[in-house]
């Protein structure tokens, strides 16, 4: 029988660990902040714990950190860590640096079951949700672990769809015990999920992200078929419910695709859409990837179609593209191939 793993839980779930096993109240916290402030990766680092109580918790737990096995390096910087998960499947992360900025882009899930036709997750198909643990892996395994400033639940999979282990991860970045993270470096994205944006929102102060990339029904089912369970009327229907406050940031997401969703009409449409709700608009440069018709809509018709917003007083950004050269931009994170070869030496 393996060893469940200690890193990846929350100080409750520690706590009835500690009690489970026979040890004092107080060890939970010191197994917290050796876990997540210190973040050792043996049981004997944990000077201030008894070797007796070392020895119980080694017994029956690992630490459960594990390192990244290969990293590609972009020519603007961009990193993109490769990981291996407990049941030897493969997630990526990408490191994005910036002159004010050092980003991680998370992934959530092995794969995806979304099926949007944009994106090489999706292509890829679905594996396992991740475990909280290895969400959090991602960030301290890497060796910009202390560098880093924000965290995007952008990289693979859809948060919502494991929102479980996603609300655990949050709950030990954020909380005094854990990483101590204000959520406002936070952002989580979905396509959409009712019910788990719901729990999202009235249980985290994370911003959200949406993604959105038509404002038209019919449209949107054609690129996104979680539109045929959650039509994005509702999706903004549920917003509105939701006072957000000043600090806690909305936006949507909107990949551009040539003569489908680019048109002036689409940004009047969108403005219409995005009525009642308090939200900015990322413009996203799409990426080709193989057997899809789509293709990326030029920079001057996003700058036309930025323009069309911004008249309409809605705030939009043009992202800049980072990574594109080792498949670490916005919808390129696959690791098909690892999990064909179940081997990495081609990376």
């Amino acid at each position: 029988m393996s060893k469940q793993a200690l890193f990846g839980k929350t100080l409750n779930e520690i706590k009835d660990i500690c009690k489970e096993l026979g040890m004092p109240a107080f060890v939970a916290k010191q197994l917290a902040d050796w876990l997540y402030k210190k973040k050792v990766s043996e049981f004997d680092s944990m000077v201030n714990i008894s070797k007796k109580n070392r020895a119980i918790l080694s017994e029956q737990y690992i630490i459960g950190l594990t390192n990244y096995n290969k990293v590609q390096e972009s020519v603007d910087g961009t990193k993109k860590y490769l990981f291996t998960t407990v049941s030897n499947q493969f997630i990526e992360a990408a490191y994005i640096p910036s002159e004010n900025r050092k980003t991680l882009c998370v992934s959530s899930q092995v794969g995806c079951k979304m099926g949007c036709l944009f994106c090489m997750t999706g292509k890829q198909g679905f594996q396992k949700n991740l475990t909280t643990g290895e969400i959090l892996n991602q960030m301290v395994s890497i060796p910009e672990t202390d560098e880093l400033t924000n965290l995007v639940y952008m990289g693979m999979g859809e948060p919502m769809d494991n929102i479980d282990e996603v609300m655990k991860s949050l709950e030990i970045i954020t909380s005094d015990w854990g990483f101590a993270w204000s959520p406002r470096r936070i952002n989580v994205s979905t396509i959409g999920v009712i019910p788990a944006m719901r729990k999202f929102i009235e249980e985290s102060e994370a911003h959200l992200a949406i993604s959105l990339h038509s404002p038209y029904n019919e449209q949107r089912k054609e690129l996104m078929p979680i539109e045929n369970v959650y039509p994005i009327e509702q999706v903004m229907d549920t917003l509105k419910e939701y006072d957000f406050g000043r600090q806690r940031r909305i936006s949507f997401e909107y990949i551009m695709f040539d003569g489908v969703n680019d048109s002036p009409e689409h940004a009047k449409e969108l403005v219409r859409l995005m009525s009642g709700v308090n939200a900015r608009i990322n413009l996203i440069k799409f990426h080709p990837i193989p057997d899809t018709p789509l293709t990326g809509s030029s920079d001057v018709v996003m700058e036309h179609f930025k323009e069309v917003l911004e008249q309409k007083k809605v705030i939009t950004t043009i992202r800049k593209s980072r990574g594109e050269d080792i498949y670490a931009a916005c919808g390129l994170l696959s690791t098909k191939k690892m999990l064909e070869k179940n081997q990495d030496k081609d990376y």
